[in-house]
């Protein structure tokens, strides 16, 4: 789970306007003496390999740069991974175990999927950041180090920190440095960069000599919203060097999801009445009037694209992940 980074030929790849600002603000957090980052973007847009862009360019490069996945790692053995422990300390806890902070001491330690992190962890996160000392499980005295710490999410904290999921104090503390990646959907003519970019590494990696994408194929990749962003992309690729014999990217060799989105999202949603916008506006206050305007709204792309939430979404030109968040929290489905 700690491990040196080694593999630095994968790059922040794109020529969008937000990318490049994206590649400065990397390059300036990099070699900042900022001990903590916080990242946000959706699902596959890259936030891993933002992480150890900041690590690699910093000068804590030759140092260790450990990752570590807040939601795959089970809460009750969180804290002995991130701090370690003492031999004895629990049951099970045969022999002294160095955790990630001591072992990345002078380095960057990544937290991914930081709102899963309990609230009891996240206040001795905390202590750690604004002391620089922590104390393995067990411990009697406390460790001093200089590790520079790394957080992301796909969520929005602010929201999940009036929940009552995150600590406010702790959001405040990783938000003095935060970067935003933009999904795949927003960055226009990159998604054909970096399809063009995939084509090429798996024709390495496949001994395979596909020359490109066809115009049709492309037009359909743009008009799709990328809901798991570049991982999507790439993964796509990928299986069509697994599974065509073609030359060239064809839109037959796209699946059925795509196809059928981005139909759906040619369509036009139906906008509420006149008489029920109306009706919204003069009984409502203005908080209310919007939630009951988007409810209807969503109510209409659903009932066009015959319930199928992916294509509704797409339809209204959000992700899918963004429709199900707004659903919820308008009452329209359970969590």
């Amino acid at each position: 789970m700690g491990q040196r980074v080694a593999d630095y030929s994968r790059e922040l790849i794109g020529e969008h306007g937000s990318i490049q600002t994206l590649r400065d603000l990397i390059a300036r957090v990099a070699r900042s003496p900022a001990r903590t980052v916080l990242i946000y973007g959706e699902t596959g847009t890259g936030k891993g390999l933002v992480a150890r862009t900041i690590h690699r360019l910093s000068s804590r490069t030759s140092q260790e740069f450990a990752d570590i996945n807040c939601a795959a790692i089970p809460s009750s053995l969180m804290e002995s991974e991130l701090f370690g422990h003492e031999k004895g300390s629990f049951t099970g806890a045969v022999e002294r175990k160095i955790g990630l902070v001591e072992a990345a001491n002078g380095g960057t330690i990544f937290l991914d999927e930081i709102r899963e992190m309990e609230l009891t962890l996240q206040a001795k996160l905390l202590s750690l950041l604004d002391s620089h000392q922590f104390r393995r499980v067990g411990a009697v005295r406390s460790t001093k180090v200089d590790v520079r710490f790394i957080a992301a999410t796909n969520k929005v904290l602010l929201s999940e920190v009036r929940s009552g999921h995150f600590r406010e104090d702790l959001y405040y503390r990783l938000q003095v440095v935060a970067l935003n990646i933009p999904p795949l959907r927003e960055r226009g003519e990159d998604i054909l960069l970096l399809t063009r970019h995939f084509i090429d590494k798996y024709n390495v990696q496949y001994g395979r000599n596909i020359r490109g994408i066809s115009d049709e194929a492309s037009e359909i990749l743009l008009k799709y919203p990328w809901p798991g962003n570049v991982r999507e992309l790439e993964n796509l690729i990928e299986r069509i060097f697994i599974l065509e014999d073609d030359n060239e990217v064809l839109p037959r060799h796209l699946p059925d999801r795509i196809l059928r989105t981005v139909r759906a999202g040619a369509r036009t949603v139906p906008a509420p009445t006149a008489e029920v916008t109306s009706e919204v506006g003069l009984n409502s206050g203005f908080y209310e009037a919007t939630a009951q305007f988007q409810k209807q709204l969503i109510e209409a792309a659903l009932s066009a694209a015959d319930n199928n939430q992916q294509e509704a979404a797409a339809a209204l030109q959000i992700s899918r992940h963004a429709l199900r968040h707004q659903m919820i929290k308008l009452g329209m489905r359970d969590a």
